[in-house]
This record gives structure tokens, C-alpha cells and sequence, in this order.
């Protein structure tokens, strides 16, 4: 018990001299915190009980300069800006080294700088030398250490390039890791005698890198006497994982601080923990930073925490909630799903039906234009025109299609061939009014065999009369078509005509009518045939004069001394038998095709020529 009471005031007064000497690293409340305007962050302090050691004093010149003016300790570096990352930018004076005419050097000012605490920086700043006939040198105050340098040389002013220093004119060069002391000199190898009118002086300097640009007027004039350099700074001798045991010594005091080494000079630094900003060398020095307030890089709902933030998506979205993530989105309802699936392929069903709808529309109509080319191609146009140039007997003439072929032919089934040539085949056809009807499938080579296709299908309308085909039918003891004949003889009015003209006809006339008529008059007769198969309308006798004609053959076989001029019973039926219809068709595609309707039970032709030639 009595140990125990003698312990606790030794706790206490432990406790104090841990407090003493915490509140003893700790700047006072009324230290300065500005000196013209330049800011002075601890450890930095214009006064004692303000800064942590003295290398970090700050004076503040008010009595030589107004507005005052901060200089580093008791030296003459003026301080420009101090960072609490590790860096103290301060101001130098500029090197000159100038010759006049006799080449004698008649001013020079030196650049010197000595920081013993804290180092030049050799990743911030570097020496720079001006010249056309210069050789600049930077090293120790005492030499003994390092000596670098530059040359720059050029011959007239218009060589020099402007906005970078590459050696003429202008040179650079770096400083070495570790350099708390520099001197600038000079040397000139013709003490610009021949650059003297451009060029009269040396110049060098160190600087901090980016903050000059070298101009070609600076060769003649160069205005500046001082430049910014940049100094590291550290606090303690010892490194960062040493100085951490010792809690007193520590130079971190922010709760939310650490420490890293400096990797120019001893000792080590001090920054804010990620999160966190500010001096890191006060007490409670360190903030949280609020990242939703800056930055906020949430999407929707921002939280900071201390040292942190997170984000939140609200009820109803999902996702990271960053904006350079995955953001905030709306989550998708099964119903709401169901729903865009649905308008989803029906969209892609109307897409799909409306695409084969236009794209069997510009098919069909491809094909329109296809079937019209053949139509064209193999005479159907032509065809067209010859029987529409004609009217009145061959107003009932008709042209096909090929549809309407096939399905009379039954897709010209082998089945129903009727016979086979060179010139193409013929087809039993059956019309949908069940009538049978021969369609000839013609074989085209050359554009003018359908002009002459075309012309013999016109002369086929215009010359088949029932009453002419019937005289040659009982003349020759033929039928109309014979398809068991020669394809060249199978058309009895082409056939009929070749043998006349051959002086054939008794050949192809039946037997018992050789034998038993007046072969003087069937050779009339057989003229007067001739004459209505004249391929000219004009050529060709009309229906009243074959009829008389006829009738006058009749009259002189039974008086051959007179002249008859009377109409028969016989020229009356002559004119007034009745007709059929003549169908032609020319198919499109790509073949033309001749179909020539007959009449099974009478084979009577199908075209009316009501008295027609």
C-alpha cells in the first residue's frame, strides 16, 4: 500500500514531463504566421518557441523592406514559397561575366549559394549558361568536391534557336544529388571578340527547371538578377523508422500522419495519411477530407467518413456508385423485364416481317421487270404491236402468259409432247374451258428469228379462215396440223403453198379426187387457195370473190360456154359461216412459245375473219 502511494505521484510526474515536452515541440499560439506574403508553416517560425530547430528560422525583414520581406535564418537567400512536402523555393543572384571592345573584362558579378541544412534539389533545378563564347563551370565554394558545367557557342545571333537552350546560345546541364554550396564561373575563349556586338557577356545561373525561357534577346540583354531555386528540406538526422521510437523526438504529431525519408538529404518528412490534409507536424494538425464536399465522385448518394467516403445507390438502383465506375442505374423488375423483352421481339418481329415484306416486294418487282425484258426480248412486244396495228379480224387474237401455259401443258409435262424438232416442241394443251388445243414451244437463236417468228404468227392470224382450211382439208385429205409430220410440213397452208409452187399439187392432193375431177379446174381451185394464203392483206381476194369465183368455176364445169355472175346457196354459206378464236402467246421468259387453238370434234381454226382477206 504503501508502495503503491509512492508510485503514483511518480506516474504523474512522468506524465507532466511527457506533456512538457510534447507542448515544447509545438509552436506558441502567437507565433507569426505570415511575413509579407509569404505564409510560415510549423516547423518553419520567425522566432524562438515558433520553429522546431533553428535551421528552420524564418527572418522577417520589415525595417529594410516594406512591404517585409522573409529571408532564410541569418543569410541573405530571400524565401519565395515554403511546401510542407519538403520543398523551400528561394531566390539567387545571376552570374555575368562582360568584355568590351579592347576584350577586356569590365564588370562581372558572381552567383554563390550556401544552405548547410537544406540541400539543393537535383531533380527541380538546373544550371543554365547564356553565351556564343562561353564556358560555364558550377561546383564547391572550395572546390573539392564537384565541378560541372556547359558549353555554348554560335557565330551570329540568327543560329540560335529560341524557346530552349541546345547548346547554341544556350546551354543546360544538371545539378548532382547532395549539393548544399554552388559557385558560378566563367570561361571565354576569344573574350567575345567576335561576338562582341550581340554578345558582350557571359551569363549563368541555377534555376528552378520551367522557370526560365531561353529568347535570342537575352544573348544582347538579359534583365533578370535573380532566379527562383528550389531547396529540400527534412527535419531530424535520423530515418523515418528510427524516429518513430521515440515518440518525444518525433517530428509527426497529427494522429492521422506518417512518415517517409527524404531522399536528398538526412532526416525524413511528414505527410497527412491518405484521407487527411494539412500540417502533419501539429497536433491535431491533420483533417479529414471531405471528398463529397470537393470532388464528390459518387453518382447519387455521397458519405464521407474520416479519412474516406463511400457511396450509395437509393432504393430502387444498383451498382458502385462512382461516377467513374459503374455509376447508379435503375434496377429492372421482372415485370418491367417481361415488358421490355416483349417489345423487344415484337419490335424485332415487325423489323424481320417488314424486311421480308420489302424485300420480297423489291423481288417481285424485279421479276416484273425481268419478265418485261423477255417479253421484249423474245418479240412479245413486237407481236403485240403487229396484231393491235390490225382491226376488226383480229380483234380476238390473244396472247398468253406463261403461267397460264404451264398450267395447260402441266408444266410441260413429257407426257404431253406431240412431237419434237429442230425449230422447238409442241404440247397437248388443255384451256380451262377444257378446250384441246396445240401450244408449240419455239427455240430462238438470234433476234431475227423472232422479227421472222413474229411475222409468221401475224400472217397465221390474218390468212386462217375455217372455209380455206376446210377446201385445203378436202383438197389434200389432211388435217389442219399434222404433227405426225415433218416439222416443215406439218402447217397444211405452208405446206399447200410449197407444193404449188414446187408444181407438187397432184402429189399432195387425195387420189380418188385426181382421179375423178377436172384436174384443169382443181388447179384453179387450188390458185384460188393460193391466193388467200398471200402473206399481204392487199394481195389476197376477199371472201365475196373467192365465193364467186368458186361459184363461176362451178357454173363453167357445167356450161362451159357461159359466164355466171349469180350467188349460190353455196357462196352464201361461204359468207356467213360462223368463226372460232385464234390464241396466241409469246412467253416471257425465255423461250417464245406459238399456241394455236383447234377444235377436237370439227378441227376448225379459232380465229373469225368475217370475210377478212
Amino acid at each position: 500500500m504503501a508502495f503503491s502511494g509512492m508510485l503514483f505521484p511518480q506516474l504523474q510526474l512522468l506524465g507532466l514531463i511527457i506533456l512538457a515536452a510534447t507542448a515544447a515541440s509545438q509552436p506558441n499560439s502567437n507565433c507569426m504566421q505570415n511575413c509579407g506574403s509569404l505564409n510560415i508553416p510549423y516547423p518553419f517560425g520567425t522566432r524562438e518557441g515558433c520553429y522546431l530547430e533553428e535551421s528552420f528560422l524564418i527572418i522577417c525583414n520589415d525595417t529594410h523592406f516594406n512591404p517585409p520581406m522573409p529571408f532564410l535564418g541569418y543569410g541573405n537567400l530571400q524565401v519565395l514559397n515554403i511546401s510542407l512536402d519538403g520543398e523551400l523555393r528561394v531566390s539567387t543572384f545571376v552570374a555575368r561575366d562582360c568584355y568590351n571592345k579592347s576584350g577586356l573584362n569590365f564588370s562581372n558579378s558572381y552567383s554563390s549559394l550556401t544552405s548547410p541544412n537544406f540541400p539543393i534539389s537535383h531533380e527541380r533545378n538546373m544550371f543554365t549558361a547564356i553565351g556564343c563564347d562561353t564556358l560555364a563551370l558550377i561546383g564547391n565554394i572550395d572546390g573539392k568536391n564537384y565541378t560541372t558545367g556547359c558549353l555554348s557557342l554560335c557565330d551570329n545571333i540568327e543560329s540560335v534557336d529560341t524557346g530552349y537552350c541546345s547548346g547554341i546560345g544556350c546551354c543546360q546541364t544538371s545539378i548532382p544529388k547532395g549539393v548544399t554550396d554552388f559557385i558560378v564561373v566563367f570561361l571565354s575563349f576569344d573574350n567575345h571578340s567576335k561576338v562582341l556586338e550581340f554578345n558582350p557577356c557571359d551569363i549563368g545561373f541555377v534555376v528552378e527547371e520551367n522557370a526560365y525561357n531561353f529568347s535570342s534577346l537575352d544573348l544582347t540583354n538579359f534583365k533578370n538578377d535573380t532566379v527562383p531555386v528550389v531547396l529540400d528540406w527534412a527535419v531530424g538526422n535520423e530515418t523515418c523508422l528510427d524516429a518513430q521510437r521515440n515518440s518525444v523526438s518525433y517530428a509527426c504529431k497529427a494522429e492521422n500522419s506518417t512518415c517517409y525519408e527524404s531522399n536528398n538529404s538526412p532526416g525524413y518528412r511528414c505527410n497527412c495519411s491518405s484521407g487527411f490534409q494539412g500540417n502533419p507536424y501539429l497536433l491535431h494538425g491533420c483533417y479529414d477530407i471531405n471528398e463529397c464536399e470537393n470532388s464528390n465522385p459518387c453518382d447519387k448518394e455521397c458519405h464521407n467518413i474520416p479519412g474516406s467516403f463511400y457511396c450509395n445507390c437509393p432504393k430502387g438502383y444498383e451498382g458502385d456508385g462512382l461516377k467513374n465506375g459503374t455509376g447508379c442505374r435503375a434496377k429492372v423488375s421482372q415485370s418491367n423485364l417481361i415488358i421490355i423483352t416483349l417489345c423487344i421481339s415484337v419490335g424485332l418481329l415487325v423489323l424481320l416481317v417488314g424486311g421480308s415484306w420489302i424485300y420480297w416486294g423489291l423481288k417481285k418487282r424485279k421479276l416484273i421487270k425481268l419478265k418485261e425484258k423477255f417479253f421484249q426480248q423474245n418479240g412479245g412486244l413486237l407481236l403485240q404491236q403487229k396484231l393491235s396495228s390490225h382491226s376488226g379480224s383480229m380483234e380476238t387474237a390473244r396472247i398468253y402468259s406463261a403461267e397460264e401455259l404451264e398450267n395447260a401443258t402441266n408444266n410441260y409435262d413429257e407426257k404431253r409432247v406431240l412431237g419434237q424438232g429442230g425449230y422447238g416442241t409442241v404440247y397437248r394443251g388443255i384451256l380451262p374451258n377444257d378446250k384441246v388445243i396445240a401450244i408449240k414451244k419455239s427455240k430462238i437463236g438470234s433476234q431475227s428469228q423472232v422479227e421472222q417468228f413474229v411475222n409468221e404468227i401475224t400472217v397465221l392470224t390474218q390468212i386462217i379462215h375455217r372455209n380455206v382450211v376446210k377446201l385445203l382439208e378436202l383438197l389434200t385429205g389432211r388435217m389442219a396440223l399434222s404433227f405426225n409430220m415433218p416439222e416443215s410440213d406439218r402447217n397444211l397452208a405452208k405446206y399447200f403453198v410449197s407444193a404449188i409452187k414446187d408444181d407438187r399439187l397432184l402429189q399432195i392432193l387425195e387420189d380418188n379426187i385426181v382421179n375423178e375431177g377436172n384436174i384443169k379446174l382443181l388447179k384453179e381451185v387450188a390458185n384460188i387457195a393460193k391466193r388467200c394464203l398471200n402473206v399481204r392483206g392487199e394481195d389476197r381476194p376477199s371472201m365475196k370473190e373467192v365465193a364467186m369465183e368458186l361459184d363461176g368455176l362451178v357454173i363453167m364445169e357445167k356450161h362451159p360456154w357461159g359466164n355466171a355472175n349469180v350467188y349460190t346457196e353455196e357462196t352464201e354459206y361461204l359468207l356467213s359461216a360462223p368463226t372460232q378464236s385464234f390464241n396466241i402467246d409469246v412467253d416471257t421468259n425465255f423461250s417464245t412459245s406459238t399456241t394455236t387453238g383447234y377444235d377436237s370434234m370439227t378441227n376448225q381454226v379459232l380465229r373469225p375473219l368475217d370475210g377478212g382477206r
